[in-house]
């Protein structure tokens, strides 16, 4: 059997005038870096501004059969413990699409427009989630992808500068907003928001825009391009969980520190308690606490700690693992997530990792590891 095929995209040549470093990614030929290096490029995000090629996403449309966006609503929150049905228009929310058994299938954003719900999910699995929802909702919504986009997100302390000069409506954009404005020549889909910890935005535009507006962005003297290696390390510095790292089917989203995008009308004694798959599982662990908690971890020196090391108390036994480890450019130092045993996940805990045979120290730490910056 041959290689799988990867796919491109819309910015595939821009990468490679740039000499970027391509990487599969998600069934993606995609850049971990380019020329500066992934630490340059975390540190120009958190000081200036950098624009991610993210359209190896998978962004999808729900809108009802009827006239009545209540119902698309309604048959979303039958999917995740989310209050859809109370988003505003040109707002965006946080979800989490949940097994029967309570565990989480994928994590998404979704917003709210005039006539349809837009999503992303995750790339590694967007067909199987994307067409899984389609098919759960066919009664009642049309769904499926949106095809031919290219997707970028505009991140840092100076992106509404940025944006400014390709898109001046968005400068008025409070964080989670999401509205159909003009950029450049055409019409995209913008949100204020992103994966960095940063103030952000992130486009959804046709794909023969995408490379121009690329272009355009990086034209100004504070913006650069930066790769998904810079993603990764800028992400676990601001505390946000990665699909198929840090969650997946077999964790919770009360496991995972999810439970504040679960809101009140969805919990036990809220208007619409339930009624999503896990709901048994999700609803006891909210009332009763979990066995196992997502935690920030702090090891000591300078070496990270990947995923997969187990977790230890001195000598002892394993109680948990990591789930992600980078060195933290803006920490200078070592960060990591993992699941370790309740009992063990109070601030301040000291732990061991098990890295080739010997224990390294480290502590249990509030995450984010930075004080994020989003646009409030």
């Amino acid at each position: 059997m041959g290689e799988e095929k990867l796919k491109h995209s819309p910015l595939d040549a821009l990468h490679r005038e740039l000499d970027a470093k391509m990487v599969p990614f998600a069934g993606w030929d995609m850049p971990l870096n380019y020329g500066p290096g992934i630490l340059k490029e975390h540190l120009h995000t958190r000081a200036a501004c950098s624009v991610f090629d993210v359209s190896h996403m998978g962004p999808m449309m729900v809108q009802p059969r009827s006239d009545d966006l209540q119902v698309a609503a309604e048959a979303l929150e039958t999917l995740m413990p989310v209050d859809v049905a109370g988003l505003a228009e040109g707002r965006q929310r946080y979800g989490v699409l949940t097994t029967e058994d309570g565990g989480i299938i994928d994590d998404l954003m979704f917003a709210r427009l005039e006539q349809q719900f837009y999503l992303v999910v995750n790339a590694g699995n967007a067909e199987d989630v994307i067409y899984g929802i389609a098919e759960k909702l066919n009664e009642t919504c049309l769904a499926g992808p949106l095809k031919n986009r290219a997707m970028l997100a505009v991140q840092g302390p100076r992106a509404a500068e940025a944006m400014s000069w390709v898109a001046p409506e968005a400068e008025g954009m409070r964080f989670m907003d999401v509205r159909e404005i003009t950029v450049g020549p055409t019409k995209a889909l913008v949100s204020r928001s992103g994966y960095t910890g940063e103030d952000g935005f992130e486009i959804s535009i046709d794909a023969d825009h995408g490379e121009p507006l690329a272009r355009a962005l990086t034209g100004l003297d504070f913006v650069d391009m930066a790769g998904l290696g810079a993603r990764d390390s800028l992400r676990l510095e601001a505390g946000l969980c990665l699909y198929g790292n840090d969650i997946d089917r077999e964790t919770s989203p009360v496991e995972a520190g999810l439970t504040w995008a679960i809101q009140k009308v969805r919990r036990r004694g809220g208007e619409r308690e339930g009624g999503f798959p896990g709901a048994e599982r999700i609803l006891k662990e909210l009332a009763d606490g979990p066995s196992r908690r997502l935690v920030g971890l702090k090891p000591e020196g300078r070496a990270p700690v990947r995923a997969g090391a187990t977790l230890h108390v001195g000598d002892g036994p394993e109680i948990g693992h990591v789930t992600s480890g980078v060195f933290g450019p803006t920490v200078e130092g070592p960060v990591a997530m993992g699941y370790v045993a309740a009992g063990h996940a109070a601030e301040g805990t000291a732990l061991t990792a098990e890295v080739r045979g010997k224990r390294l120290p480290l502590t249990v730490q509030k995450l984010p590891f930075i004080t994020p910056g989003y646009k409030r």
